[in-house]
């Protein structure tokens, strides 16, 4: 599984990674451990999943955690995960 993380602010990208899995792993252990290393590469804290977010990614494989996701104050709009490629 590929996943690209983006963070954006003022409807610019301002940084990006793919994060890649290719491990037998549940897909839902994937999208956790992809959302883990894109924080641990931008250096912020792992968001919260929120009921919207949940449905957000079920529906399009795509999801943007924005302030009420996090705990600690964010200097960007949002986080956005994609799924690009699954197993």
């Amino acid at each position: 599984m590929r996943i690209w993380g983006k963070l954006w602010k003022d409807n610019h990208m301002i940084r990006d990674m793919v994060a890649e899995d290719l491990t037998a792993d549940t897909r839902t252990h994937k999208v956790f451990h992809a959302l883990e290393a894109v924080c641990r590469e931008f250096d912020l804290s792992v968001p919260i999943w929120l009921e919207s977010n949940i449905s957000d990614f079920k529906r399009r494989k795509k999801v943007r955690f924005t302030r009420d996701s996090f705990i600690e104050e964010i200097d960007f709009d949002c986080l956005e995960l994609e799924v690009l490629a699954e197993d």
